[in-house]
């Protein structure tokens, strides 16, 4: 947790001093026991301080605008689009994982230009709606549409732009160096609050009048010129334009050392130095892969096209525009923006229990995993995948896996025992056999002694479940 001081660095922010500017009369009405344990909660990021009525109270103003400076993260938060689809940009507390948790998974749009057919328009916008990916519990999906404009023609592109307004409601980012163009698609798009691309040196002062105009932020891009890239922003925070998107370049082959460093110098900047004029979203661009292809086959380009959305995820951005649209091409980047977006402080869990598959009876085989949602998922899919009717108890190890719930005494003989009995499973079956993870092999003398149950050692691998069954399981 952090709370921004001066440029020169950052101070840890405790709960004693948030709890200095609560009311402190500990009236229970945000729904904690006392004013010190709503203030944990704000620092710990877990409720808002809207949630204390007394300090939106007229006398409170000014601690209430003393919390909101000291609780202002060190990358804004930007808006883009309006209503349930809305994609909120930034509003990080730290530049590592490990410090705290990320807010605000990255964004991906996939792009449309105005020079497409309108049944090729259509089509990417029906894939990147349609894109649905199901990963231990979640549904992986695509945010934005990015419409280019290729023509350099404003009606084409305030007609590509409406054709995208009609038919989707994902956020947009409308792409137009020249601000008649861009005016142009903002005038088919009056109040979806795209993000407009881009603010240059050349001209951003009519890009700031329709960001103001508009009320959407903007893009400020300058392409590997750090130094410009903060003159820029500075320029346009004068200017009145607050919500700004940086875009310091994305280039791949050579420039790809430089892209990556510039990406994480600007975010250890704002993060550890507190450096207010880099404190707002990055954006990258992996569709410049397509834009140097040269020879190679579209698949190569797919794949370099991926791997540098990956590391780009990795350094930071906070929106990403991808041009291609196949699935395998896309699935690298969803998973991993997943990875990085759960709360390290969590282990991800699904809900301790019994599951049934297929139609089991009294003598169906019983089996048991750990409550690790990546374990449970792949043993589920496993035995779904098998067609056969099994029982499986879910072992609440507090998201444990199996063998570092086993070392780590998350999953022992004791915990299964009280599954066992939770779950009523004895009533379900008639026999007395469980079937434990191979890698928890070392504890089956114990479940036994503890459970009266027969205990078979299955796979470690949980691909070798249905074989297992097939072969080895007997009522």
């Amino acid at each position: 947790m952090v709370e921004k001081k001066s440029k020169a660095g950052v101070k840890e922010l405790s709960p004693i001093d948030v709890y200095k500017l609560l009311p402190k009369i500990n009236c229970k009405e945000c729904g904690e026991p006392n004013c010190m344990a709503f203030a944990t909660k704000i620092v710990n990021r877990e409720v808002q301080i809207e949630k204390c009525p007394p300090l939106l109270k007229k006398e409170n103003e000014k601690a209430y605008n003393q919390l909101k400076e000291m609780l202002k993260p060190p990358v804004k938060e930007v808006v883009v689009g309006v209503g349930a689809k809305a994609v909120k940009l930034g509003g990080k507390l730290v530049m590592y994982r490990h410090e705290f948790t990320y807010f605000n998974p990255t964004a991906i749009a996939i792009d449309v230009t105005d020079q497409m057919s309108e049944e090729e328009l259509l089509s990417r916008i029906r894939r990147t709606e349609q894109f649905s990916y199901e990963y231990i519990g979640y549904t992986l999906k695509l945010d934005m549409i990015a419409v280019r404009s290729t023509s350099m023609d404003p009606e084409k592109f305030k007609a590509a732009v409406k054709k995208v307004v009609e038919n989707t409601n994902l956020p947009l980012i409308l792409c137009a160096l020249n601000p008649n163009v861009a005016e142009a698609g903002l005038m088919a798009a009056p109040n979806a609050r795209p993000l407009l691309y881009a603010a240059t040196a050349e001209n951003w002062q009519d890009m700031a009048e329709l960001a103001l105009m508009y009320n959407c932020p903007l893009v400020v891009s300058a392409p590997n010129d750090l130094d410009m890239l903060i003159t820029l922003t500075k320029t346009l925070l004068a200017y009145g334009v607050q919500d700004l998107v940086l875009d310091p370049g994305t280039f791949d082959d050579e420039g790809l050392a430089d892209t990556l460093n510039n990406f994480t110098m600007l975010r250890r900047a704002a993060c550890k130095a507190g450096e207010e004029l880099v404190g707002f979203p990055l954006m990258g661009v992996p569709m410049v892969a397509w834009m140097n292809k040269g020879d190679l086959a579209e698949e190569i380009i797919k794949w370099r096209e991926a791997y540098l959305a990956s590391m780009l995820l990795v350094r930071y951005a906070d929106v990403l525009v991808l041009h291609s649209v196949d699935g395998w091409s896309l699935l690298p980047s969803v998973v991993l923006r997943q990875n990085i977006y759960t709360d390290p402080r969590k282990p991800v869990a699904v809900e301790p229990g019994l599951k049934i598959f297929g139609m089991p009876d009294e003598n169906s085989p019983v089996l048991f995993t750990t409550n690790f949602a990546l374990t449970y998922y792949t043993v589920a899919s496993d035995i779904e995948n098998s067609k056969l009717n099994a029982y499986l108890i879910v072992v609440d190890t507090e998201g444990s896996a199996v063998d570092s719930g086993v070392a780590g005494r998350k999953l022992t003989a004791e915990k299964v025992a009280d599954a066992i009995k939770a779950t009523g499973i004895e009533k379900k079956v008639k026999h007395r056999k469980l079937i434990i993870p191979g890698k928890a092999s070392r504890i089956s003398g114990e479940i036994e002694e503890l459970t009266g149950w027969k205990v078979q050692v299955g796979p470690k691998d949980s691909s070798e479940i249905p074989k297992y069954l097939q072969e080895k399981w007997r009522p």
